[in-house]
Protein backbone atom coordinates (compact mmCIF):
# COMPACT_ATOMS: atom_id res chain seq x y z
CA UNK A 1 0.00 0.00 0.00
CA UNK A 2 1.37 3.42 -0.98
CA UNK A 3 1.30 6.48 1.28
CA UNK A 4 -1.51 7.91 -0.85
CA UNK A 5 -3.54 4.70 -0.52
CA UNK A 6 -3.00 4.70 3.24
CA UNK A 7 -4.15 8.32 3.54
CA UNK A 8 -7.24 7.60 1.47
CA UNK A 9 -8.17 4.61 3.63
CA UNK A 10 -8.12 6.82 6.75
CA UNK A 11 -9.93 9.78 5.19
CA UNK A 12 -13.53 10.41 6.23
CA UNK A 13 -15.89 10.45 3.26
CA UNK A 14 -19.41 11.85 3.64
CA UNK A 15 -21.98 11.07 0.97
CA UNK A 16 -25.44 12.64 0.94
CA UNK A 17 -28.08 10.84 -1.12
CA UNK A 18 -31.05 12.87 -2.32
CA UNK A 19 -34.03 11.53 -4.22
CA UNK A 20 -35.48 13.70 -6.98
CA UNK A 21 -38.64 15.70 -6.35
CA UNK A 22 -42.09 15.07 -7.80
CA UNK A 23 -41.99 14.61 -11.60
CA UNK A 24 -44.57 15.92 -14.04
CA UNK A 25 -47.37 13.46 -14.68
CA UNK A 26 -48.21 12.48 -11.13
CA UNK A 27 -47.63 9.20 -9.33
CA UNK A 28 -46.55 6.58 -11.86
CA UNK A 29 -44.17 3.66 -12.14
CA UNK A 30 -41.37 5.77 -13.56
CA UNK A 31 -38.10 3.95 -14.05
CA UNK A 32 -36.38 4.81 -17.31
CA UNK A 33 -39.24 7.07 -18.40
CA UNK A 34 -37.63 10.51 -18.56
CA UNK A 35 -40.14 13.00 -17.17
CA UNK A 36 -38.89 16.37 -15.85
CA UNK A 37 -39.66 17.73 -12.41
CA UNK A 38 -42.99 19.40 -11.78
CA UNK A 39 -43.14 22.90 -10.29
CA UNK A 40 -43.71 21.26 -6.91
CA UNK A 41 -40.78 18.92 -7.56
CA UNK A 42 -38.41 21.84 -8.12
CA UNK A 43 -39.68 23.46 -4.93
CA UNK A 44 -39.16 20.23 -2.97
CA UNK A 45 -35.54 19.96 -4.13
CA UNK A 46 -34.73 23.60 -3.48
CA UNK A 47 -36.33 23.45 -0.03
CA UNK A 48 -34.46 20.25 0.84
CA UNK A 49 -31.06 21.70 -0.04
CA UNK A 50 -32.03 25.19 1.26
CA UNK A 51 -29.09 27.07 -0.23
CA UNK A 52 -26.51 24.61 1.11
CA UNK A 53 -23.39 24.46 -1.08
CA UNK A 54 -20.97 22.58 1.15
CA UNK A 55 -20.30 19.67 -1.21
CA UNK A 56 -17.01 19.07 -2.97
CA UNK A 57 -18.74 17.42 -5.93
CA UNK A 58 -22.12 16.29 -7.24
CA UNK A 59 -22.80 12.97 -8.98
CA UNK A 60 -26.15 12.59 -10.70
CA UNK A 61 -28.33 10.13 -12.54
CA UNK A 62 -28.61 11.00 -16.25
CA UNK A 63 -32.41 11.17 -16.10
CA UNK A 64 -33.90 14.67 -16.39
CA UNK A 65 -35.69 14.66 -13.02
CA UNK A 66 -32.28 14.39 -11.34
CA UNK A 67 -29.83 15.94 -13.79
CA UNK A 68 -31.56 19.29 -14.30
CA UNK A 69 -31.59 20.06 -10.58
CA UNK A 70 -27.99 18.84 -10.20
CA UNK A 71 -26.97 21.20 -13.01
CA UNK A 72 -28.70 24.12 -11.31
CA UNK A 73 -27.06 23.37 -7.97
CA UNK A 74 -23.67 22.91 -9.62
CA UNK A 75 -23.98 26.24 -11.44
CA UNK A 76 -25.18 28.22 -8.43
CA UNK A 77 -22.63 26.76 -6.03
CA UNK A 78 -19.67 26.39 -8.38
CA UNK A 79 -19.58 22.68 -7.51
CA UNK A 80 -18.09 20.19 -10.00
CA UNK A 81 -20.72 17.80 -11.38
CA UNK A 82 -20.51 14.46 -13.13
CA UNK A 83 -23.13 12.11 -14.54
CA UNK A 84 -23.10 8.35 -13.95
CA UNK A 85 -25.34 6.27 -16.22
CA UNK A 86 -25.40 3.48 -13.64
CA UNK A 87 -27.42 5.69 -11.26
CA UNK A 88 -30.59 5.70 -13.38
CA UNK A 89 -33.69 4.14 -11.81
CA UNK A 90 -34.62 0.48 -12.17
CA UNK A 91 -36.52 -0.24 -15.38
CA UNK A 92 -40.14 -1.25 -14.68
CA UNK A 93 -40.82 -2.96 -17.99
CA UNK A 94 -44.53 -3.17 -18.86
CA UNK A 95 -45.38 -1.09 -15.79
CA UNK A 96 -43.50 1.98 -17.05
CA UNK A 97 -45.75 5.02 -17.04
CA UNK A 98 -48.65 3.22 -15.39
CA UNK A 99 -50.45 4.31 -12.24
CA UNK A 100 -50.00 2.05 -9.17
CA UNK A 101 -53.66 2.69 -8.32
CA UNK A 102 -54.89 1.38 -11.67
CA UNK A 103 -52.51 -1.57 -11.57
CA UNK A 104 -53.79 -2.44 -8.11
CA UNK A 105 -57.37 -2.38 -9.39
CA UNK A 106 -56.40 -4.70 -12.24
CA UNK A 107 -54.04 -7.08 -10.41
CA UNK A 108 -53.97 -6.46 -6.65
CA UNK A 109 -52.07 -9.65 -5.84
CA UNK A 110 -49.41 -9.03 -8.48
CA UNK A 111 -48.71 -5.55 -7.16
CA UNK A 112 -48.73 -6.67 -3.51
CA UNK A 113 -46.31 -9.49 -4.32
CA UNK A 114 -43.94 -7.04 -6.00
CA UNK A 115 -43.85 -4.64 -3.04
CA UNK A 116 -43.31 -7.53 -0.61
CA UNK A 117 -40.63 -9.31 -2.65
CA UNK A 118 -39.45 -7.65 -5.89
CA UNK A 119 -36.84 -10.37 -6.41
CA UNK A 120 -39.41 -13.15 -6.79
CA UNK A 121 -42.21 -11.04 -8.31
CA UNK A 122 -40.74 -8.44 -10.72
CA UNK A 123 -42.92 -6.47 -13.17
CA UNK A 124 -43.27 -8.16 -16.59
CA UNK A 125 -40.35 -7.31 -18.83
CA UNK A 126 -38.54 -5.32 -16.15
CA UNK A 127 -34.87 -5.04 -15.38
CA UNK A 128 -33.93 -7.83 -12.98
CA UNK A 129 -33.24 -6.90 -9.38
CA UNK A 130 -29.90 -8.71 -9.61
CA UNK A 131 -28.91 -6.64 -12.64
CA UNK A 132 -30.06 -3.44 -10.95
CA UNK A 133 -28.13 -4.32 -7.81
CA UNK A 134 -24.97 -5.06 -9.80
CA UNK A 135 -24.88 -1.73 -11.65
CA UNK A 136 -25.77 0.40 -8.61
CA UNK A 137 -23.24 -1.32 -6.37
CA UNK A 138 -20.60 -0.90 -9.08
CA UNK A 139 -21.33 2.84 -9.21
CA UNK A 140 -21.34 3.06 -5.41
CA UNK A 141 -17.90 1.45 -5.11
CA UNK A 142 -16.41 3.67 -7.82
CA UNK A 143 -17.89 6.82 -6.27
CA UNK A 144 -16.31 6.00 -2.90
CA UNK A 145 -12.91 5.44 -4.50
CA UNK A 146 -13.02 8.53 -6.73
CA UNK A 147 -14.18 10.86 -3.95
CA UNK A 148 -12.39 9.53 -0.88
CA UNK A 149 -12.10 12.18 1.81
CA UNK A 150 -14.71 14.44 0.21
CA UNK A 151 -18.26 15.54 1.01
CA UNK A 152 -20.34 14.42 -1.94
CA UNK A 153 -23.96 14.79 -3.08
CA UNK A 154 -25.55 11.99 -5.11
CA UNK A 155 -28.77 12.99 -6.90
CA UNK A 156 -30.65 9.84 -7.82
CA UNK A 157 -33.86 7.87 -7.42
CA UNK A 158 -35.91 6.06 -4.81
CA UNK A 159 -34.78 2.64 -5.98
CA UNK A 160 -31.13 3.64 -6.39
CA UNK A 161 -30.84 5.29 -2.99
CA UNK A 162 -32.66 2.42 -1.30
CA UNK A 163 -30.21 0.02 -2.96
CA UNK A 164 -27.20 1.95 -1.65
CA UNK A 165 -28.63 2.11 1.88
CA UNK A 166 -29.52 -1.59 1.73
CA UNK A 167 -25.93 -2.36 0.73
CA UNK A 168 -24.56 -0.33 3.66
CA UNK A 169 -26.94 -1.98 6.16
CA UNK A 170 -26.86 -5.44 4.58
CA UNK A 171 -30.64 -5.46 4.11
CA UNK A 172 -31.89 -8.37 1.96
CA UNK A 173 -32.69 -7.42 -1.63
CA UNK A 174 -36.21 -8.79 -1.19
CA UNK A 175 -36.83 -6.10 1.48
CA UNK A 176 -35.70 -3.16 -0.66
CA UNK A 177 -39.06 -1.39 -0.78
CA UNK A 178 -39.57 -1.58 2.98
CA UNK A 179 -37.45 1.57 3.23
CA UNK A 180 -39.61 4.68 3.08
CA UNK A 181 -38.06 7.41 0.91
CA UNK A 182 -40.17 10.44 -0.05
CA UNK A 183 -39.54 12.90 -2.85
CA UNK A 184 -36.46 15.04 -2.08
CA UNK A 185 -35.67 12.77 0.89
CA UNK A 186 -32.04 12.99 2.05
CA UNK A 187 -29.90 10.31 3.69
CA UNK A 188 -26.28 10.63 4.80
CA UNK A 189 -23.62 7.93 4.80
CA UNK A 190 -20.22 8.41 6.41
CA UNK A 191 -17.30 6.16 5.50
CA UNK A 192 -14.36 5.99 7.89
CA UNK A 193 -11.54 3.44 7.72
CA UNK A 194 -13.48 1.59 5.05
CA UNK A 195 -16.60 1.20 7.20
CA UNK A 196 -19.78 2.89 5.92
CA UNK A 197 -22.40 4.01 8.44
CA UNK A 198 -25.85 5.47 7.95
CA UNK A 199 -25.80 8.81 9.81
CA UNK A 200 -29.41 9.75 9.12
CA UNK A 201 -32.29 8.79 6.83
CA UNK A 202 -34.94 11.25 5.58
CA UNK A 203 -33.24 13.93 7.65
CA UNK A 204 -32.21 17.56 7.20
CA UNK A 205 -28.97 19.19 6.09
CA UNK A 206 -29.34 21.97 8.69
Amino acid sequence: MSLNDSAASHAITTIDLIRHGEPKGGLLFRGWRDDPLSILGWQQMRNATAGYFGWDAIVTSPLTRCAQFAEELSSKGGIPMETDERLKEIGFGEWEGRSPEILYQESPQLLSDFWNNPVEYPPPGSETMAGFQSRVESAWQDIQLAHAGQHLLVVAHGGVNRMIISTVLNIPLSHLFRLELPYAGISRIRIEQGCPRLVFHCGSLS
